[in-house]
């Protein structure tokens, strides 16, 4: 799929108003994941000046913020191919921790990585990565949890 088809954010919550991967959210990152046929998920971004922790350096918490919502979306989609579902579980994060490799340039696109690696009945476990010009820049390991009715999030999407 190219970048120019309707990412999985834009198909299956347009009106979302996450910071990091909602549609609606006029401030927020835009993170536009893509499933790939063997289950993964990727997405390109580049950041803006405004981004920086210091000069040409991104900031840890975008990072993180990019890792989450991508994973999660990963997660999701995991989910919603294996119980053959018409429409995304709503998935939140119980816990994630990023690994930062080496500094993240934001002169460039990034490339976000995921996939599952474990699930059980409600939940997946993800692995995602922050690449910059072919190199790790940040790994991420969470677990992603499908909502209930009551749940603040249960009817986001």
């Amino acid at each position: 799929m190219d970048s120019s088809s309707a990412c999985l954010q834009e198909r299956y919550s347009p009106a979302s108003i996450c910071f990091g991967c909602g549609p609606a959210n006029a401030s927020g990152l835009h993170i536009r994941s893509f499933a790939r046929p063997d289950g993964s998920v990727f997405a390109t971004w580049r950041p803006s000046p405004h981004h920086a922790a210091f000069p040409d350096v991104l900031n840890g918490g975008i990072i993180g913020t990019l890792l989450d919502c991508h994973c999660n979306w990963a997660a999701t989609w995991f989910l919603m191919q294996r119980d053959a579902l018409p429409a995304p579980p709503c998935t939140v994060t119980a816990s994630y921790a990023i690994k930062l490799q080496r500094p993240t340039p934001v002169d460039t696109d990034l490339t976000l990585e995921a996939r599952v690696v474990e699930s059980g009945l409600d939940r997946a476990r993800v692995e995602g990565s922050l690449s910059a010009n072919g190199q790790v820049c940040a790994t991420c390991t969470g677990t992603f949890v499908a909502v209930k009715p009551g749940h603040p999030a249960f009817h986001r999407w």
